[in-house]
């Protein structure tokens, strides 16, 4: 049996209170392709397709400080478009299409031998997320059923 690499997340289990946009989806640059006086909007191994980034924030009271904004890589050949920000709220609310996840390890924390220490690492488990599309919530955290209704109908 082989693992994918990346597996399909459900949008609301992942995310239980849902996520914010923090700023604009911009184009992935390929470092490798890219010059200074060129850049090359890098592309995905798997499908080929356009990759854009958008920074995003987590809401979820639980979630550790240096894990609440993080970025998610977005798939497609046109650059997706962030819906309308509600307002009053300072970030756009957003859910994502398509969501998979990746594991990864963080080493950034660890470090050598130093001065006769021994190697300390506090490497932790991290997740690489991308998706399909972006677009409204169906529900904001803590929206009542009947007001969701209401503004649907």
């Amino acid at each position: 049996m082989s693992m994918p690499r990346r597996v399909m997340v459900q949008f609301g289990l992942a995310f239980p209170y849902g996520l914010y946009a923090v700023g604009p989806v911009e184009p992935e640059l390929d470092f490798e392709r890219s010059s200074k006086d060129r850049p090359v909007q890098a592309r995905d191994k798997e499908t080929e397709q356009l990759v854009w980034k958008v920074e995003v924030m987590d809401p979820d009271p639980d979630t550790k400080k240096n894990d609440r904004t993080f970025v998610v890589r977005l798939l497609a050949e046109v650059q997706p478009v962030l819906p309308e920000s509600l307002s009053g709220l300072p970030f756009t609310p957003v859910e994502l299409e398509g969501l998979t996840a990746a594991p990864w390890v963080d080493t950034r924390s660890c470090t050598g031998p130093e001065n006769g220490k021994g190697h300390r690492c506090r490497a932790r488990q991290g997740w690489s997320f991308r998706a399909s599309g972006v677009r409204a919530p169906k529900n904001m955290p803590g929206q009542s059923r009947s007001a969701s209704t209401d503004k649907a109908a």
